[in-house]
């Protein structure tokens, strides 16, 4: 019972300083961990760690609405995920697909409604998956404050290559010819062609579970981003986690190449 108020004044007064600074205007998370937190729980079972997650998601939201962040992007799907085990990846793709609608609907009712969209190579999909995808997206389609990217089947690389195959096909649609397309060809005109275009780079990208790495998470857009590296597991990532990464972001000085 102690802990639990020493944590909670603790973490109200962290809320206040951070929300007394500059915050990040896009965060993006890689949700990792959920099946190492199965396993110390003693259990081969992955569907409950990932409801757990999923729970996560919805709350990591309300910390975000209390911070006025008004671009998230998660990731909780990678192209090398799809290679799992099939029993395993079918509970996988049925959490998201409960999950994503629910946190849908949820948006009717929060301060600060959030439009979601998805990124990645949605068509390498179960169809059940990819209708309940579009199913939020309709959903939350009249909200344009607030955002909730979510990244599922996606890899950094594949979304680069992506996007070079969606602006060769624009620049042939044009009727240019190679030289003129390769002469054609800026940093802005490729990256119009992302998933997600418009969209602010991340100011800040966090990664749970201890791992050290991007794994390839948003390569392009986070050449300027800032790194909090966070020990615990996605299903026990706290509020006070997001504050220790929104207080060490507002502690660095950003000089973007400068």
């Amino acid at each position: 019972m102690l802990s639990r108020l020493v944590y909670s004044l603790y973490t109200r007064i962290l809320l206040s300083k951070v929300q007394a600074g500059d915050v990040p205007q896009h965060v993006a998370v890689i949700l990792d961990g959920n099946r190492r937190f199965a396993e110390s729980m003693g259990t081969s079972s992955v569907t409950s760690a990932y409801q757990q997650g999923a729970w996560k998601v919805r709350q990591f939201l309300e910390w975000c609405q209390s911070l006025r962040i008004p671009q998230v992007t998660l990731w909780v799907l990678s192209l090398d995920n799809l290679r799992r085990s099939r029993p395993e990846l079918r509970e996988v793709l049925q959490v998201i697909e409960q999950e994503v609608v629910g946190i849908a609907e949820s948006q009717r009712i929060s301060q600060t409604p959030r439009r979601i969209r998805f990124l990645g190579q949605l068509n390498r999909l179960p169809a059940f998956l990819q209708n309940a995808l579009g199913k939020a997206e309709n959903m939350t389609a009249r909200y344009n404050d607030f955002y909730l990217n979510v990244a599922v089947a996606y890899g950094g690389r594949e979304e680069i290559v992506d996007a070079v195959r969606k602006l060769l096909v624009s620049y042939g649609n044009e009727g240019l010819s190679l030289e003129d397309a390769v002469r054609r060809v800026t940093v802005k005109e490729l990256g119009d062609h992302l998933y997600l275009e418009g969209v602010p780079d991340p100011d800040l990208i966090i990664r749970t579970s201890g791992e050290i790495r991007l794994s390839g998470f948003m390569l392009w857009q986070s050449v300027y981003s800032e790194y909090y590296f966070c020990d615990a597991y996605w299903p026990t990532f706290r509020q006070l986690d997001l504050l220790r990464a929104v207080r060490s972001f507002q502690q660095r000085k950003r000089r973007f190449g400068q």
